[in-house]
């Protein structure tokens, strides 16, 4: 008799494989536990989401220092000294609407749900509650002691399990997940974009400076001025070529309806994926309009009924893997 470790290893390999031995039958995906997205998330939705990582908190600290830092100096550097009111007003203008978005999306990533399971309904109430048909099976996270849905993993940092997990990012101090990768693609976009102004800026005041006087350029002094130029393009630089590589990785687990995790798994082809432009919608949260490059959209202080439903109470399951029985 195996146990349920092994068997829960036993399903896991065997799936799709058709029949195994004597009296053994490999469970397929469809088998899995049809939990809801809405009982998944309603026990974190009513909270504010933060994760109390030390380093998390610091790359994210770091993440709006630099973005101040650029500020500082397209601003009071650049702009300011500059003769060219129109040229100021102009690249002020859209470099603040970039750079206020980019703080936004990272925000947003940041304190947004990812799509965590909750923690301790591996009960045999909860499993009961669910009505689930004979033969069905669940599976429990030995690590936080919750039923585990599927495409969900456990995350280390988080201590939680979450629903289509891409990664666990410092820069924003949280797991990408099924509820903010969004916002993470539109911190990332947001972020390359500034990035790139900052390079082209950096490269017409260096011109300009080298045709003008270096004393009328800039209100701060010449090695001030070339230093502080230097720090913002190689800042400029690194990130562009970082953030791009990252929005255009997201953008493709979203159009291949493959998360990271599970690429680096190897768990491809166990689901139903769905087409490129439906994916889309679903992660940017409905068809084709201008709140997909809003970090603000979706945003609601009211709270849907299935966040006041609580889970039933009991001892959690010792087993980490149950088969429903046939009565």
């Amino acid at each position: 008799m195996k146990s349920p470790v092994h068997r829960c290893r036993d399903v896991e390999h065997g799936r799709g494989q058709g029949t195994g031995g004597a009296g053994t039958t490999c469970l397929q995906p469809e088998q899995r536990i049809p939990i809801s997205k809405d009982v998944i998330t309603s026990s974190a939705a009513s909270a504010m989401w933060f994760i109390r990582d030390a380093c998390g908190i610091v790359c994210a600290i770091i993440t709006w220092m630099l973005v101040l830092y650029a500020e500082f100096v397209v601003l009071f550097v650049m702009l300011l000294p500059s003769k060219n009111l129109t040229y100021s007003i102009v690249n002020g203008t859209l470099f603040n609407i970039l750079a206020f978005l980019a703080l936004a999306a990272h925000f947003r990533a940041m304190c947004t749900d990812p799509g965590a399971v909750p923690k301790g309904n591996a009960t045999k109430e909860y499993i009961e509650s669910l009505q689930l048909k004979p033969g069905q099976v669940v599976y429990k996270c030995p690590k936080c002691c919750s039923i585990k849905p599927d495409r969900a993993h456990h995350c280390s940092v988080c201590k939680r399990c979450i629903r289509k997990m891409d990664h666990h990012c410092p820069w924003v101090n949280n797991c990408v997940g099924e509820n903010n990768q969004k916002y993470f693609v539109l911190f990332t976009m947001y972020i390359a974009l500034i990035s790139l102004h900052c390079l082209v800026m950096v490269v017409f005041h260096f011109l300009y400076c080298f045709e003008d006087d270096w004393t009328k350029c800039s209100s701060f002094s010449p090695p001030a001025t070339v230093i502080l130029l230097i720090l913002l393009c190689f800042e400029g630089l690194l990130f562009l070529i970082f953030t791009s590589v990252m929005f255009g990785t997201q953008v493709h687990s979203i159009c291949t309806d493959e998360t990271g995790i599970e690429r680096l798994k190897g768990e491809t082809g166990k689901w139903g994926k769905v087409p490129c432009w439906e994916a889309m919608q679903m992660a940017f949260g409905g068809p084709f309009s201008l709140s997909w490059c809003s970090p603000f959209a979706g945003l609601s202080c009211t709270r849907s009924p299935a966040e006041h439903t609580p889970l039933p109470q009991g001892d959690i399951i010792e087993e980490d893997v149950i088969e429903i029985p046939f009565t």
